[in-house]
């Protein structure tokens, strides 16, 4: 019973999987979507960190301390599972993905949704326009499926990863201060 709802799911991600890598493939989203995904990169929230650290203010450190713990949490998580579940990639396996990127780990989960899922998240709660940056996540995680380079089912995984560490680290977040001054104000 399990191997067929596994191998069911499997037919679906195949099937949403060729439905938006081929068929919602134009020139205009062959330039744009490349640029965009890159936003779900953790180099970028890194930077957005770094940013917030040094012009925001003691808020914008605080949310800084708390996005980068998000942000490295999903990441090594994220990566682990890659090695748990040892997903190829679509373009490994499957014949006649329209490919704009290349990547050499496993597939699942997204490490791209759940970081920009985490950073999305986080940066919305703290800083208001929650719904714009949840949708900002939603297009990157796309366009991970878009570029051929994840399943939706990939993206669907590691955005609830991403909404689960974003959780569970605004839940802490009061803990995580209190620990961050303690250390500094010693």
């Amino acid at each position: 019973m399990l191997n067929n709802f596994i191998s069911a799911a499997n037919n679906v991600d195949v099937v949403l999987f060729y439905f938006i890598n081929l068929n919602l493939q134009n020139p205009f989203f062959n330039v744009l979507i490349p640029i965009i995904t890159n936003i779900g990169l953790y180099f970028f929230w890194f930077g957005v960190c770094a940013v917030l650290a040094i012009f925001g203010g003691e808020k914008g450190r605080n949310v800084a301390l708390i996005l980068l713990i998000g942000i490295l949490i999903g990441h090594f998580i994220s990566d682990y599972l890659k090695y748990v579940f040892l997903r190829p990639r679509p373009f490994m396996i499957l014949t006649g993905v329209h490919q704009l990127a290349n990547a050499t780990n496993y597939s699942f989960p997204s490490g791209h949704a759940t970081e920009v899922f985490v950073g999305c998240i986080i940066v919305g709660k703290k800083y208001g326009h929650l719904l714009l940056f949840i949708l900002l996540a939603v297009l990157i995680a796309f366009s991970r499926v878009y570029i051929g380079v994840h399943y939706p089912g990939d993206v669907l995984a590691g955005a609830l990863l991403g909404v689960g560490i974003s959780i569970l680290v605004l839940h802490f977040e009061d803990d995580i201060l209190k620990l961050k001054n303690r250390l500094v104000h010693r």
